[in-house]
């Protein structure tokens, strides 16, 4: 059994209340170990001059799916749209060793995992799509007892091996098979006359009676549109004090004021996120370049088609359940929206003051692709270099912004927060994040630079489960990572309610519905399996 030690090196694990004191860092049988200074080791590195953080963990990030390869068929070539093979490489040399896809179909479910379970060192786990299938909507609109709302969710993540649950656009995808083209927080569906509010509300219920790690994972009404604070706001109050995450908030951050309409909400958004202990945030920052967006939420693609760079798109219905929009997009420093969208994600995480309740993410691919985090993570941490990109802006977002007046850098104590702590909080992962002993020896190490986008871009070091996949920021392993999926007490009533209505549940005939753990193991190239058993708590 290989014992590594790690050796004087600046460690920065806030769970652990460690904020870069220089310290070894010992590795067993894929934990990590406390070990008497003077005890043997088989392997030892030299870490003066690096920092010590946990394998990094992404809880937002688009990485396997249905749309992801049309976002690849879209982008032929272009590094936005990695394959599976590049995809985990790029992470691991960056020091992730976790990654979640979320915004699984439930139909799509097998292939999902089987695309993830194609990627390879990192692990993975997704979040299934709910709140716009027409089982959840039928039983929200004849009045369903909540408990039969719970057992649907509880069913519905243990069929798909899901970690947690995804609403997108609550009810509005639905709404959109039926010609509406809007749909707010408390306007009614047309054909099942419920609303956003209602669909939030039991949803963020029954994931909580359900005993899932992970709140509601929320993405909000009237995504892109000015003026959608007042939305996202609704949808905080909606949750009515239970847990919730808003995903990739700076597409729901504007206001409708000044001479164009679309300004910043970023501090009313700070402020209630102040007000609301109960909700948790991932920032969706938008970066400069070519990208795609690759979304759930046709109702706010449709409309979008026509601003696509290069000029295609793909508009796709799942029937029964959701949809897929997919179009290429190029934000461009003189545009004043996209200079203001890219202020304005600054901005926010700037401006909260709790960074365990703020996730570090692009949305990859929408705001951006995953590979930009080293860049995003200077602009946080560097106040001139922030200054210098603000400059080459649209002029009057540059001469307008409150980004000018934030002094605020963030620490690395900070950025090990919102891109390890947070995360592993967030998603129930109790064993990663930190490096306590008995945490999953997910480690990552950096040679300590003044340049922290040279710095994030290639790690010196990474260990996943202990054993090295990155030296010299260069991948030299490739094991195949895990699958991480909840547990939740299943009824077997919905089994009769799926006969009743005469459904083919998951798109397959009812025996087939449910991926076992046998075939999950499969579906994921043979990777190990983390279930997560759930605590149901009642309201």
């Amino acid at each position: 059994m290989t014992t590594t030690r790690l050796r004087g090196g600046r460690v920065f694990d806030p769970v652990n209340a460690c904020n870069g004191e220089v310290r070894d860092v010992a590795m067993r049988a894929g934990r990590i170990v406390a070990l008497d200074g003077r005890e043997r080791v088989d392997e030892e590195i030299d870490a003066q001059g690096c920092i010590v953080l946990a394998g990094g963990i992404d809880l937002h990030s688009h990485i396997g799916g249905g749309k992801v390869n049309i976002a690849r068929l879209l982008m032929a070539g272009h590094p936005c749209t990695p394959g599976t093979l590049a995809t985990g490489y790029r992470y691991a040399e960056m020091g992730y060793t976790s990654v979640f896809e979320p915004a699984m179909a439930p139909s799509n479910a097998r292939h999902a995992h089987m695309e993830m379970g194609d990627v390879p060192i990192v692990d993975h786990g997704a979040y299934v799509m709910l709140g716009n299938d027409e089982a959840f909507l039928e039983l929200l609109s004849r009045g369903a007892q909540p408990e039969q709302l719970r057992d649907y969710v509880a069913w519905m993540v243990h069929a798909t091996k899901a970690l947690g649950v995804k609403v997108v656009n609550p009810a509005g995808i639905s709404a959109f098979k039926f010609n509406q083209r809007r749909l707010d927080v408390d306007e009614r569906h047309v054909h099942w006359q419920v609303s956003p509010r209602q669909v939030v509300a039991a949803l963020a219920r029954a994931v909580q009676e359900a005993g899932l790690a992970h709140p509601l994972h929320i993405h909000a009404s009237n995504l892109g549109a000015a003026g959608n604070i007042a939305s996202t706001l609704a949808t905080m109050d909606a949750l009515d004090g239970l847990p919730g995450h808003l995903t990739h908030v700076q597409f729901h951050c504007y206001g409708s004021e000044g001479p164009k309409k679309f300004s910043s909400a970023a501090l009313q958004l700070a402020e209630a996120l102040d007000a609301h202990p109960n909700c948790s945030i991932d920032i969706g920052q938008v970066l400069f370049g070519q990208t795609v967006t690759a979304s759930a939420d046709t109702m706010r693609q449709h409309p979008m088609a026509d601003l696509a760079r290069p000029r295609k798109a793909v508009l796709a219905d799942i029937e029964c359940e959701g949809g897929c929009g997919v179009l290429p997009f190029r934000y461009r420093e003189q545009s004043y929206v996209n200079a203001l969208q890219w202020t304005i994600g600054l901005e926010l995480f700037l401006r909260v003051r709790d960074p365990w309740r703020v996730v570090l993410t692009t949305d990859h691919p929408n705001g951006a692709p995953f590979t930009s985090y080293p860049h995003l993570m200077r602009l946080l941490m560097d106040k001139p270099f922030r200054d210098e990109q603000l400059a080459r802006l649209h002029p009057d977002v540059a001469a307008q912004s409150a980004l000018r007046e934030i002094a605020r850098e963030l620490s690395l104590h900070e950025i090990a927060i919102m891109t390890r702590a947070a995360p592993a909080r967030l998603l129930g992962l109790r064993d990663r994040g930190h490096l306590a002993p008995g945490a999953a020896a997910d480690v990552a190490v950096y040679r300590e630079q003044a340049d922290a986008e040279a710095m994030f871009t290639r790690a010196e070091w990474v260990f996943k489960d202990g054993e090295p996949v990155v030296r010299g920021g260069r991948v030299v392993a490739t094991p195949v990572g895990a699958t991480h999926f909840a547990v939740p007490a299943v009824d077997g009533g919905v089994q009769r309610l799926f006969a009743a209505r005469g459904d083919r549940p998951l798109g397959v005939h009812p025996r087939h519905a449910v991926i076992g753990e046998d075939e999950l193991c499969a579906c994921c190239n043979g990777g190990r399996l983390f279930p997560w058993a759930c605590a149901p708590r009642s309201l």
